[in-house]
Parts: C-alpha cells; sequence; structure tokens
C-alpha cells in the first residue's frame, strides 16, 4: 500500500498557475526594462528626447503600473490558484472563468494600458496612471478574481479560517472598493479633495492589495515549508485587523504641510505610528515562526519570503519615521522616498511574491524546475536591491540637506550625480536576477521542484494551513 496524492492535488487548476506565473515575469523584465531606461534619462537627459513613447513622463507610469498590476498582480494570481483550494478544500469558481480573468488581466489592462500611457494617454494620478477606460477593466477583473477566489471561504465558513484566508478576503474585497475611489473620484473632484482622494489610493494600494497578498503568501509558505505551524494565531490575527482599520487612514501623510486640513494630516501621521508597532507584532510573529530554519533557509520559497519578511521590517519602520513632520520636511521630494518605494514593492512584495510563485511552481508535477538559476535569482536579486535601496537613500539625505541649506538646485543635481550612476548599475544584477527566476521556472528537469519537496517537508497537507485537508489525507491511501 501506498501513499495517494494528497486530496488538494486534484484541486489546484495547475495550468492557470503556470500561465499567470510566466505572464508575471515576462511583464516584471517588461516593466524593469522601462525602469532602467527612466534611470539612464537621469544621467542623459537627452536619451531618447526625440522619441515621444520614450520621454521620461511616459515610461515612469508605464514602469510603476507594469510592477503593480503586470507582475504582482499575475504573480498574487498564480499564487492564489494554488492556495486557495487548498485552504478552502474545493477548487476556486470555473476554469472557463479563469480564462476569462487571464485574457483580461493581461491583455485588456496590461497591453492596452502600456500602449496608452506610452502614447501619451493617461491621468496624472500617483499609482493610478492608467487611464478610466483601462480603470473600468481593472474594476472588472478585480470583480472577477472576487467571484473566483471568495466563494470557497464563505462555503466553509469562517469561524475556521486560517490568517492566509483573511488577508486574501480583505485584499481581494478592500481593493475592489478602493480602486474605483483612488483612480476615478479624482477624475471628478476637483482640487484638495480629490487630492486627498489620491492620496489614500496611493497607499491604499500597497496597503490593500499589495501588502495583504504578500502577507498571505508569508503566512503560508512559512508553515507549508517548515510543517510547524506559526508562531501565534493571535498574534496573526491582531497584526491582521490592526492593518485593515489603520492603513486606509494614513495615505494623508503623503501631503503633509498642504492644504488638506491639519487634523486628517495628524490622524494619518498617528496612523501611520500605529502601524509602525503592527507591522513589529507581525514580523515578530513571523520571524519567530522561521526560528530554526537558519538565516538563509534552505528552502527556496521560504528563502525568498524571509527575507521578503526582513524587508517588511526595515520598509515599514521607515514608513512610520518618514511620517512624522520634521523628517518629512527633510526628506519629502527627495531620492530617500524612491529607495522607500523599491524597498516596498521590489523587496517586501516581490521577494514575497516570488517566494510563493517558487512553492506553487515546485507542487506542478511537469513544470520544469531549476534549483540553481532559482537559487542565483536570489542572490542577485538580493544584492541588486540592497544596493539600489542604500544608494537612494544616502542620495535623498544628500538631496534634503543640499535644499535644507538654501543651495541651488543645480548644486543638488551635482550632488545626487553619482549616486544616479549606482542606481542605473543597480539595475543590472536586479534584471539577471529576473532573467535567473525566468529561466528557473522554464529549464531543468520536469517535475524536478515536487521531487525536491517530496525528499524535504512533503507534499502533505500541514494542519496549520488547512486543517481539514490534512485530517483527509492522512486516512486516504491506494493499492
Amino acid at each position: 500500500m501506498g501513499q495517494a496524492k494528497p486530496p488538494s492535488a486534484s484541486l489546484v487548476d495547475t495550468g492557470l498557475v503556470h500561465a499567470h506565473g510566466l505572464a508575471s515575469i515576462v511583464t516584471l523584465l517588461i516593466a524593469a526594462t522601462f525602469g532602467i531606461i527612466v534611470s539612464i534619462q537621469l544621467l542623459l537627459p537627452d536619451f531618447g528626447s526625440n522619441v515621444a513613447w520614450l520621454s521620461w513622463g511616459r515610461l515612469r507610469y508605464a514602469h510603476t503600473q507594469g510592477i503593480m498590476f503586470g507582475w504582482l498582480g499575475n504573480a498574487f494570481f498564480a499564487f492564489l490558484y494554488h492556495a486557495v483550494p487548498i485552504l478552502t478544500g474545493r477548487p476556486v469558481t470555473s476554469r472557463r472563468l479563469g480564462l476569462w480573468l487571464f485574457g483580461l488581466w493581461n491583455f485588456a489592462v496590461m497591453a492596452p494600458g502600456w500602449v496608452l500611457v506610452l502614447a501619451g494617454v493617461s491621468q496624472p494620478l500617483e499609482w493610478a496612471e492608467f487611464p478610466p477606460i483601462v480603470d473600468v477593466m481593472v474594476v472588472v477583473g478585480l470583480g472577477l478574481a472576487a467571484i473566483q477566489f471568495l466563494p470557497g471561504f464563505f462555503a466553509r465558513g469562517l469561524e475556521s479560517l486560517y490568517v492566509s484566508s483573511w488577508y486574501i478576503l480583505g485584499a481581494l474585497v478592500f481593493t475592489l472598493l478602493a480602486y474605483p475611489m483612488g483612480n476615478i473620484v479624482p477624475e471628478v473632484v476637483a482640487g484638495a479633495s480629490g487630492a486627498a482622494f489620491s492620496g489614500l489610493w496611493i497607499h491604499d494600494a500597497v496597503g490593500l492589495f499589495v501588502t495583504p497578498l504578500a502577507l498571505a503568501i508569508i503566512y503560508f509558505v512559512i508553515p507549508a515549508a517548515t510543517g510547524r505551524p506559526i508562531f501565534s494565531h493571535f498574534l496573526s490575527m491582531l497584526g491582521f485587523w490592526l492593518l485593515f482599520f489603520l492603513y486606509p487612514l494614513n495615505g494623508t501623510h503623503h501631503y503633509v504641510f498642504s492644504v488638506i486640513p491639519m487634523a486628517a494630516q495628524m490622524g494619518a501621521i498617528t496612523a501611520s505610528t500605529l502601524l509602525g508597532l503592527d507591522v513589529l507584532i507581525v514580523v515578530t510573529n513571523l520571524f519567530l515562526s522561521l526560528r530554526g530554519t537558519g538565516f538563509v533557509p534552505r528552502d527556496p520559497a521560504l528563502r525568498f519570503v524571509a527575507a521578503g519578511t526582513l524587508f517588511y521590517l526595515i520598509v515599514s519602520m521607515q514608513g512610520a519615521a518618514q511620517a512624522q513632520m520634521a523628517v518629512n520636511q527633510a526628506v519629502h521630494f527627495t531620492d530617500w522616498v524612491i529607495g522607500h518605494s523599491h524597498l516596498a514593492m521590489m523587496g517586501f512584495a516581490s521577494f514575497a511574491a516570488a517566494g510563493g510563485l517558487v512553492h506553487a511552481w515546485q507542487r506542478i508535477p511537469w513544470a520544469p524546475y531549476n534549483a540553481r538559476a532559482i537559487n542565483a535569482a536570489y542572490w542577485l536579486m538580493t544584492a541588486g536591491l540592497v544596493v539600489m535601496v542604500s544608494d537612494l537613500t544616502i542620495a535623498g539625505l544628500l538631496q534634503g540637506q543640499s535644499w535644507q541649506a538654501g543651495a541651488p538646485w543645480v548644486e543638488s543635481l551635482e550632488v545626487t550625480r553619482p549616486y544616479w550612476l549606482v542606481r542605473t548599475l543597480s539595475g543590472i544584477p536586479l534584471a539577471a536576477g529576473f532573467l535567473a527566476l525566468l529561466w528557473g521556472l522554464t529549464s531543468g528537469p520536469r517535475g524536478a521542484g515536487l521531487r525536491e519537496v517530496e525528499n524535504g517537508v512533503g507534499v502533505e497537507p500541514v494542519a496549520e494551513v488547512a486543517p481539514r485537508l490534512a485530517i483527509a489525507s492522512s486516512t486516504v491511501e491506494t493499492s
């Protein structure tokens, strides 16, 4: 008698995991190319000046939206197709719906969004640069995602949901509500009021879409890759509720010293400080859950999410400090902020997304898997990110010092120029890491990832992630 596949194996649509996974890395490479060109233009302002679609503003829009929707959006969907059936004990709503969602997200959101912003059709809103027609498609896509992934959680009942399930529910529901607020309302509400709505979305995009899904991955991968429970379920849920209570309040800290009422500004500063305490709770819980795995865990997915957890701590403490008026006055509009945003999106979120992608990929029986390339991807991405963020942070401090001293603007540019060169060069290991990740998921023996898992923690559902499936799997045998 031999063990059968766990009951969850037949529930996961590995084809949709594979499709969104490949789409995520392809769009990441395109978005990263836009970012590298933008960084070169800071050094060579005339580069591409005769080609409209190569202008700095258009490429910057294409870069930021490509990272959030193309790379992270697809990577999150790939992970959800793996995790939701395990968490709920039932398949997602419909494979046909999944094909529609894949097509809409990549060919009605990303492709036309990029074409339009590069053609000069956009809206001047931070993290909301895609034009309104694309916004409509995003809302439709988010609605399809809610229909695809959420029913299973309600069918099982809410009393025994694992913490990853709560984060998935929160992300899909709140983003569906927040996206129109930040992308459509500012088009019809003028002045400071419209800016306030836009400011809320700047942080809701990160806090209600990116952060919850990244944390859902981390909370899922740690027990699944270690075979041990999260240190404290109470701390997990405390962190969840504090995140969703506080994050919608802190977007106005982008407008400190502005015409927005001071009460709103102080509320955002207070919420940002409390959110820093929330992150301390979450990260402490996660690091205690990682005890015994080593400083650099052996499992590649666990390694990515562990690094993402560390970056989450750093970027959140940085953000809580940055919201304070004295610090904000010194660093606002400087490259410090650019370093902060890269640490959030390329550090915390992207490392978590890569970890979720690798974890799901390992469990696709027919997928190619190249462990050496994925290991190289981790180190290249880490090196590139650390150099870039450190460089931009120092550049931002020097810029702020120059401005506060009353020096001419041109002098601050000269001070920054060497750091902009390092920033561009740091994109080389980052881009190489992305290519290595793509190579790791498209080369190597088919099923090699699954064999690696079988020789390690095993493929059975972990009781702390999916207790009902784990109980069921222990009784399933086949001749």
